[in-house]
């Protein structure tokens, strides 16, 4: 990334807190203000970060990915569907039924990614058509199924639709329960309670897939290999690799990223599940990876500004009384809640720079 997005990440995000400190610094100290929104930013930033790395895997190889929403769609379903089966039916306890959801939302979000990529490496279809058909595929699948299984007179939970086993504790829960009783680890718990350390963990997985990502794909070999098929397919092949292998592996990895994506909307962020509850997460994801040039940390940069952006809606409902006259117009949701998808739009006009996707991606290859 260069300094005009750097930039621009950092005055977008200075803007927002400052928004956010100027109306409510009366009530609560700036500094409570300014970790809660770091906070609520890192939080809402975990899909949109785990969208883009999945996106820059699939891109780095050279396939065009657009179905992450629906990959991150279907996951959510089928990750809490399975945690409902294991809690409901099998009875088992809410920290195994949570993390057999994980696990299946992460096999759902492979299992569509390799479809995306038996559609665009074996059939040669156009890759965006076959994002298409994932996103349309998961619409259909996840709405028919969720009506059936719970809303249907006679179904497998009677017409009821329950909640998965609880969401998947933080930080501080985490701890609290390891070292036992409410003080916690030396008081740990209390410290970090609350505050931008205080995180779950598909949040704070996002992060550290990001620092891997970065290491896997500029300094292994494996990574070398990913972008040599995604920038010249035709001199990788001269030199042994098998690059439609290469794809599909680094397709489904991508798919895997958008799993965890999509746990995220039902086992840590709410209980339940509801039609198209990605709402647009995926494309805005595609978009964070652009704005960070197919690079993880730049990626992950842009998924904070989005994060920015709706942690401002979030944080601005605790301080609606104190917003003065001429700013009233940000006591309407809807008006603050554009904020991401003007940002998108923006970002994809390419007025903030230009930047350069690998030479391969898009290009079905042919030995």
């Amino acid at each position: 990334m260069d300094w005009r997005r750097f930039s621009f990440i950092g005055l977008i995000i200075v803007i927002l807190f400052g928004v956010v400190v100027l109306i409510g610094g009366e009530q609560v100290s700036p500094l409570i203000i300014i970790s809660s929104m770091l906070a609520t930013t890192i939080t809402v930033a975990t899909p949109l970060t785990l969208g883009a790395l999945s996106g820059i895997f699939c891109e780095r190889a050279g396939v065009v990915n657009i179905g992450i929403e629906g990959m991150m769609l279907a996951a959510a379903f089928f990750g809490w569907l399975a945690s409902i089966y294991m809690n409901t039916i099998f009875e088992f306890n809410a920290a195994i039924s949570l993390t057999v959801g994980v696990v299946m939302a992460i096999v759902s979000g492979g299992i569509f990614a390799l479809l995306h990529a038996w559609l665009s490496i074996a059939f040669k279809v156009d890759q965006i058509i076959g994002g298409t058909v994932i996103n349309i595929l998961a619409v259909g699948i996840t709405g028919f199924l969720n009506r059936q299984l719970f809303f249907e007179k006679g179904s497998i939970f009677g017409g009821n639709v329950p909640h998965a086993p609880g969401l998947l504790p933080s930080l501080s829960k985490s701890l609290t329960f390891l070292c036992g009783g409410e003080q916690g680890c030396f008081g740990l718990p209390d410290l970090i309670s609350g505050s931008v350390f205080d995180q779950k963990p598909v949040a704070i997985s996002a992060i550290v897939l990001v620092a891997v990502s970065h290491y896997v794909l500029f300094n292994t070999r494996w990574g070398l290999r990913t972008r040599a098929v995604g920038e010249h397919p035709k001199a990788a092949d001269t030199v042994g690799i098998n690059v439609n292998r290469m794809r599909y592996i680094n397709v489904v990895i991508g798919g895997m990223f958008a799993g965890l994506a999509g746990a995220y909307f039902t086992l840590e962020s709410v209980p339940s599940f509801e039609p198209l509850m990605t709402n647009g997460r995926g494309f805005i994801s595609l978009a964070a990876m652009i704005f960070g040039n197919w690079t993880p940390f730049g990626a992950w940069a842009a998924a904070l500004v989005f994060g920015a952006s709706q942690a401002l809606q979030i944080n601005l409902q605790f301080f609606r009384e104190s917003i003065p006259p001429n700013w009233a117009f940000l006591q309407q949701s809807y008006v603050v809640g554009l904020a991401p998808y003007i940002l998108t739009m923006l970002i994809l006009t390419g007025i903030i720079g230009k930047t350069t996707p690998p030479a391969a991606d898009g290009q079905p290859y042919e030995k």
